[in-house]
């Protein structure tokens, strides 16, 4: 290959500047700049604070099944192809990064605490089997068998052995570490805007008006991807931010007689609200998560941690003895069909790799080998195809920017 050359055969960008330009450092944005470099192109990221975002504060259930919803069942496939690479892709994250992911295949449980909870997860138990799931209805009895500390009122619930989990901020913290061992240069500023040269992506002017040129452009910007000016308007994604509460609360050595608290993920819908509880092998449980469409607002508010501890409550008692350690707010990146925007836009040269709603975590180890993909050979695998940014209309778009510049981000 000749030197001057990408391992796509475009020519490189001038010397000194990157193949790839990355915008957003979020576990999207790290882990898409991590595979690029592997794919031996040289690769920037431009964000303030990598290894933040929504991903700091979410749970990391690697859900793809009790996360199943009427109507999403292309999505399902590609969460399950994300789940399917997270024991290999966490063993070479380790290796690369020197660093543990808190990956940890503990299965999850989802109960039913009233007769109409329960008649929905009976359906959504349906849509498994005929998804063609492993999922494995339960008594009420049967559950408490497996998890003790749940409420004695719990009517029936879903075994699932293969909904997993990972700790969100310890992957972040060892895709950086990954990015920085593998050459990946950050750019410790926002991208205020897209910069356009000879009809195709060039590169981003960054807050303070340093300029960086590259080959080609990644906007992994979560739920600030809809705002980055410069991005022509047929291009720009329509995604908008969903606020999500979260708690973290000290977990008990163990019970007497050496019980766990918690084994495994459990999960419910109390009263119409999903909540979830998390425990981690560091002894941390995360309780969440609300659902807020509220603009960019982040407040933590003495209703959102409420609502949180009472559907907890009525779902495992003892919660209310634990230490409250943590309460955090977040905004998710939703898009319009509730699915990631993967691959390249009509713009040449700049790629999405944002949208990812409620599943960011989970699919962080296929969008990473999806957008590598795309930007080391230009073509789109198959498995993301049906994520392509191009499945929105003019008006998907133009509802998403309306929404998102309603008001400024905090």
């Amino acid at each position: 290959m000749h030197p001057s050359a990408t391992p796509t055969g475009r020519p490189r960008p001038a010397a000194g500047h990157p193949d790839v330009l990355v915008i957003g450092g979020g576990v999207i944005g790290l882990v898409t700049a991590w595979r690029a470099a592997g794919r031996g192109l040289r690769v920037a990221v431009a964000d303030p604070a990598p290894g933040g975002g929504a991903a700091s504060v979410a749970a990391g259930m690697l859900a793809a099944v009790t996360e199943l919803h009427y109507g999403e069942e292309t999505l399902l496939g590609l969460n399950l192809a994300s789940a399917r690479r997270y024991p290999a892709f966490t063993r070479e994250l380790e290796e690369a990064s020197g660093q543990e992911t808190g990956y940890r295949p503990c299965g999850t449980l989802a109960v039913a605490l009233d007769a109409d909870d329960r008649a929905h997860l009976r359906e959504l138990h349906a849509l498994q089997v005929r998804s063609g799931l492993d999922s494995q209805w339960l008594t009420g009895r049967e559950c408490r068998r497996l998890e003790p500390m749940l409420a004695p009122g719990v009517r029936g619930g879903l075994r699932v052995d293969g909904d997993h989990q990972v700790d969100p901020r310890r992957l972040a913290s060892a895709l950086l570490t990954a990015c920085e061992r593998a050459g990946v240069v950050f750019h410790r500023a926002w991208a205020e805007r897209l910069l356009v040269a000879g009809g195709r992506a060039a590169g981003a002017e960054l807050a303070g008006g340093t300029r960086v040129a590259a080959g080609q452009v990644v906007l992994a910007g979560g739920s600030r991807s809809g705002r980055l000016a410069g991005v022509p308007e047929a291009v720009l994604p329509p995604v908008r931010p969903v606020k999500g509460q979260v708690l973290r609360l000290r977990l008990p050595d163990a019970l007497p007689g050496g019980q766990a608290f918690l084994s495994r993920t459990v999960r419910a819908v109390v009263r119409g609200n999903p909540v979830y509880l998390v425990p981690r092998e560091s002894g941390e449980l995360v309780l969440g998560a609300t659902s807020e469409e509220l603009g960019w607002d982040t407040t933590v508010t003495a209703g959102g941690v409420y609502e949180l501890l009472r559907d907890a409550h009525e779902l495992i008692p003892g919660i209310t003895e634990l230490p409250l350690t943590e309460c955090r707010a977040e905004l998710r990146p939703g898009s319009p069909d509730n699915a990631p925007l993967l691959g390249p836009t009509e713009l040449p040269g700049l790629h999405l790799a944002t949208g990812h709603f409620r599943n960011g975590v989970l699919l962080t180890p296929v969008t990473g080998d999806v957008l590598a993909e795309v930007l080391a050979t230009g073509a789109v695998p198959e498995a993301a195809r049906p994520f392509s940014p191009a499945r929105f209309s003019p008006a998907d778009r133009g509802a998403a920017r309306a929404r998102t510049l309603e008001e400024q981000p905090v």
